[in-house]
């Protein structure tokens, strides 16, 4: 697609050189001038100065490719412009031979095509950025819908996760128990129950959120853990306050979690310990140590690929993933968000 798309512009770039240069060909023909050499002196200088103004297009493109960026790119792309404009037309006459030094350093004569040199990359550079700001726009409609759509999975998912039987019959023999030896306890069991559960239903739609919410349903989540394991399940938690304003997508920690319970022994001989902390490079880390199960839980093996996936929509490539002969580690980039427009913004670093 975007092969075809190069060669659909290289065709339509020629084409509008072509034209324009005949344009410049009748504004500055002299009469005794012949119209094939005319033709062709406007030519060459067409081509340099469309082919230029197009690579510094693209160049600043590549460095300044988000939507956001617009206003810096443009007023570092016209800099650029305008000093190819002003020095590119004096340099072919002299490389030509059309003017001669003493020509060339006077202004009133060596830069009497600027205006129109000027008034022709504006409306040349007007197609391009428009052409790019609705393909970025499209593009970027395209990646928030593919978002949502991942979004909405991921919340089918811990929820089928969540309502399964074995989930609730656990949840609810627990409950039972607890209401026979504990009310105390039986009370906060189906408060964190409850929260967990709203937390979800609240979230579900959204991209992110911040790092303080998502270790608070954690903590709830892991609560409802350790009265199954109260002594074979422990989980260390160590964020510092400066990172809890920023953000996280939804349930992740959660889905980690569960992703090493599932895969990994838990037993008074084989306690499961998980850490989480802030790792230097402003990464959320789930790290736990590694007793693989010989038999895994029945799962639909799709939280860690999923957790990819949304990231991969932020601008992510790649999400850390470690295995050592001890441990097994995730680390998940924070996100800074801006706070007036809720807009994702570069990986806090």
């Amino acid at each position: 697609m975007f092969k075809n798309y190069r060669l659909r512009e290289v065709h339509v770039r020629w084409a509008g050189i072509a034209m324009l240069s005949v344009i410049m060909m009748l504004l500055y023909k002299e009469p005794d001038e012949a119209y094939i050499q005319k033709y062709a002196t406007s030519f060459v200088f067409t081509s340099f100065f469309w082919n230029g103004a197009f690579m510094l297009f693209m160049r600043f493109r590549r460095i300044y490719p988000q939507i956001r960026q617009t206003p810096k790119r443009l007023a570092i792309t016209v800099f650029w412009l305008a000093i190819l404009l002003t020095f590119g037309d004096p340099l072919l006459c002299l490389i030509f031979g059309f003017k001669d030094w003493q020509t060339v350093l006077d202004p009133a004569i060596a830069f009497d095509h600027l205006p129109s040199n000027f008034l022709a990359t504006f409306v040349v550079g007007s197609i391009y950025e428009n052409v790019y700001f609705f393909e970025q726009w499209k593009k970027s409609i395209q990646l928030n819908e593919a978002l949502k759509n991942q979004q909405i999975r991921t919340q089918f998912e811990v929820l089928q996760n969540q309502t399964s039987p074995h989930f609730l019959f656990i949840s609810l023999n627990t409950l039972t128990t607890l209401i026979a030896e504990d009310v105390n306890i039986a009370i906060e069991f189906t408060e964190k129950l409850s929260e967990v559960y709203r937390y979800i239903l609240q979230n579900r739609e959204k991209e992110v959120v911040k790092l303080q919410d998502e270790l608070e349903f954690a903590r709830n989540y892991i609560f409802l853990l350790k009265i199954r394991y109260p002594e074979n399940l422990n989980v260390n938690f160590d964020v510092e306050d400066k990172y809890l304003a920023l953000s996280i997508a939804p349930l992740t920690i959660q889905i980690l979690l569960e992703n090493a319970i599932k895969h990994n022994r838990i037993s008074k001989s084989h306690p499961l310990e998980i850490d989480i902390y802030v790792d230097g490079t402003n990464s959320v880390v789930v790290k736990n140590n590694l007793q693989k199960r010989k038999v895994i839980e029945k799962t639909t093996k799709t939280g860690l690929a999923n957790i990819k996936k949304r990231y991969a929509y932020f601008g992510y490539d790649s999400i850390k993933v470690k295995t050592t002969g001890d441990n097994f580690l995730v680390a998940i980039p924070l996100l800074h968000i801006k706070s007036d427009t809720e807009q994702l913004m570069a990986p806090a670093v």
